[in-house]
């Protein structure tokens, strides 16, 4: 799996205004099963998807269609784990 964890480049206000596209981006990544995990930070400078993928190419070529990344509001930082426990050890 991989850890997602983006940082907010821009005002939030910015970041808002390409929301409702990057939650479709995020929807479309669980309707095609790569998707565990998702939410915003609290507070609110970024966000974290966790990603049902093996390897941080696939991983970076995912996050690359989000809109966030398209309009430049956002950057992320991939982790790579193999999750052990917890709910997502069989993700």
């Amino acid at each position: 799996m991989y850890l997602m964890i983006s940082k907010y480049v821009v005002p939030l206000e910015q970041v808002d205004a390409v929301r409702t596209e990057h939650l479709a981006f995020v929807e479309s990544l669980e309707q095609r099963g790569l998707l565990a995990s998702a939410g915003r930070q609290d507070p609110p400078v970024g966000g974290v998807l966790v990603l049902k993928v093996t390897d941080r190419e696939t991983a970076l070529e995912l996050i690359a269609q989000d809109p966030y990344v398209t309009a430049g509001v956002a950057e992320y930082t991939p982790v790579g784990y193999l999750a052990n426990r917890g709910d997502l050890k069989d993700a």
